[in-house]
This record gives C-alpha cells, sequence and structure tokens, in this order.
C-alpha cells in the first residue's frame, strides 16, 4: 500500500510580510478553496502548509499564527468548490461562524463543513489543525449527507470524542508518514466521517459490531486474524465492517490490536507465568514479530514489555 504522497508545500516566511496575505490567498485558491485572509498580528500572518494525497482524498496540514480566514457570497459563487471540509483542530482554540450557526471551538475538536456555503473560520492564537478536503460524491456514496455545519467534541470518553480522536490519529499518521496510507485509510476517514455526522444503517451496524467482536475475542491467538478474515466470519466486506467499528471511534485492526496488546499485558503481570519469554507471550497473541510487539506495546503502555514485567507488580 504505498505511503502519503506530499502534493504541494508552502510557508509565508520567505515571503515580504505586506505580500504574505495575497500569497496565502492565491495559494489555497489552488491547493485548497478560494477564500481571504486577515490577521492582526503585528508580524503579518505567518503560516505554513502541507498537501498530500490520501487515497481519492487531499489532507492539508496547517499551521500559523493569528488569524481568520473567510469564504464570502461572492467568492462561493465566484470559485465554486462541491466538497465537505473535515477540519481536526490539533492545536489552540478557534471560531466557526455560518449563517445556521456560531461555534467555539478547542484543541481536539472536530467541525465538519460544505465550501459551497459561506462561512467564516478563525484562530485566536498559534494553531494547528488538519482539514481533509473530502468531493460531495464521495459522501453521497455512503449516504452521507452534511447540512450545516456540525461540531464533534474531542471532550470526554464517550463514541463521538473516540471517533473524533481516531480521526486525529488516522490524519497524524498520514501527514507524518509514520503509518501506511492510501485507499484503505481514506475509507476508515469517510466511514469515521459518516458515523461522526449520523450516516443510516445504525441498527445493522450494532448487529456487525456484536458479531465481529465476538468473533475476534475467540480468534485472537491466530495470526492470521486480520480486518479482511472478520468480514469474511460475519458476511460482509471490510469497508462495511469498518463503519461499524468507526462509529465507536475505532477501526478493525486498532480493535484486534488492542485487545490483543492487553491480553499480553495481563500475561507480563501474571507471577504465575514468570518463565514465559516475552517473545512467548507476543507469540501466543498473535504478534508474529517481537520488535513490531514491543513497539506496540511501549506506544500503548509508555514501557517496553521488559520493562514493564520489572516494574509492575502481578494483578489480575
Amino acid at each position: 500500500m504505498p505511503a502519503a504522497a506530499v502534493l504541494s508545500s508552502v510557508s509565508t516566511l520567505g515571503v515580504e510580510q505586506g505580500e504574505r496575505l495575497a500569497f496565502w490567498e492565491r495559494y489555497n485558491a489552488e491547493a485548497l478553496v478560494g477564500l481571504t485572509c486577515r490577521t492582526y498580528e503585528a508580524e503579518g500572518l505567518i503560516a505554513r502548509q502541507v498537501n498530500v494525497g490520501l487515497g481519492r482524498l487531499r489532507v492539508a496540514d496547517i499551521a500559523g499564527n493569528a488569524h481568520v480566514i473567510e469564504r464570502p457570497p461572492g467568492l462561493v459563487e465566484a470559485r465554486p468548490k462541491d466538497a465537505t471540509f473535515v477540519s481536526v483542530l490539533l492545536e489552540g482554540a478557534g471560531f466557526f461562524y455560518s449563517s445556521d450557526s456560531c461555534l467555539a471551538l478547542a484543541a481536539g475538536d472536530v467541525v465538519v463543513y460544505r465550501t459551497d456555503r459561506p462561512y467564516l473560520f478563525g484562530f485566536s492564537g498559534p494553531m494547528r489543525q488538519i482539514l481533509v478536503d473530502v468531493p460531495h460524491g464521495l459522501l453521497q456514496e455512503r449516504d452521507v449527507d452534511v447540512e450545516g455545519p456540525h461540531p464533534i467534541s474531542g471532550a470526554g470518553r464517550g463514541p463521538a470524542a473516540r471517533q473524533a480522536h481516531c480521526l486525529r490519529e488516522l490524519l497524524l499518521g498520514a501527514v507524518s508518514g509514520t503509518a501506511q496510507a492510501g485507499q484503505s485509510v481514506a475509507d476508515q476517514v469517510l466511514d469515521l466521517v459518516g458515523a461522526m455526522t449520523g450516516a443510516p444503517g445504525g441498527t445493522t451496524d450494532a448487529v456487525r459490531l456484536r458479531a465481529a467482536t465476538a468473533h475476534i475475542d475467540g480468534h485472537l491467538r491466530d495470526p492470521a486474524l486480520c480486518a479482511d478474515a472478520v468480514a469474511r466470519a460475519v458476511g460482509v466486506t471490510a469497508r462495511h465492517l469498518n463503519r461499524a467499528f468507526a462509529a465507536e471511534g475505532t477501526t478493525v485492526t486498532r480493535y484486534i490490536q488492542g485487545q490483543r496488546l492487553e491480553h499480553a499485558r495481563r500475561d507480563l503481570s501474571r507471577s504465575s507465568l514468570p518463565t514465559d519469554r516475552i517473545v512467548d507471550v507476543a507469540s501466543r497473541w498473535g504478534f508474529v514479530s517481537q520488535a513490531h510487539f514491543a513497539r506496540l506495546f511501549r506506544d500503548a503502555y509508555g514501557c517496553t514489555p521488559t520493562q514493564y514485567r520489572a516494574g509492575h507488580p502481578p494483578r489480575t
């Protein structure tokens, strides 16, 4: 699966201060959408943007100082764009204004909105966001229809917050180059967007989710267990199954990985299994590579399996 391809990258730092706003507007008109930009910062607009291709999606990683961008009615008509934007605010605070509402946004929040309607998006200080450009046709394939701006809070522990967190992690992996990206990741992003905006099919998805988790729990030790295998077992495609998991803020692959790691962690905590080598624990729970297991374990629990075993008392 190919990694996400960098399409373009730009910064205003190399531009004369008085020309930065016009430069930023011209670049965005070509890379994303026609807009106007303003800032009251003494140093002018300091901003950078990296655009990557993610399967059928385009993703922009944008950072800057305090500024406001606007897509007024005249620009919507002069530079039409038939798409939905999904903004994941990584750093800073912002506000989104349209004829429907005015939303306050904090780091971790997501807002989904249409580009064929006027809006204003502002940031009160240093900011960073990841913006997903989704053609309307891709949402129509999933029966997703975004009307007014749709905010999703990243705070708390409910399904919406888990969905926002999962979307954030998927996109960060794509733009940083630390995860393999492409069509399957794009589908996971679209499934999460559908779940966050209330796409139909919840009852069917709930049934699929219960059947899939039951199958996963019974086959965790099988190294061949994967999203495709689970989907075949419950009689759907992997894409459809990921839609059900997206409603819980995760994916099939992430769920399998999380369950395997938790069982391995428990084994490492049990005094009755002190002679187990770490490679044995990894193999028992379906990890074919000890190095891969160690990396995932460290990411999940903040220490290596060896450190965990040495520094944690037995617990059940």
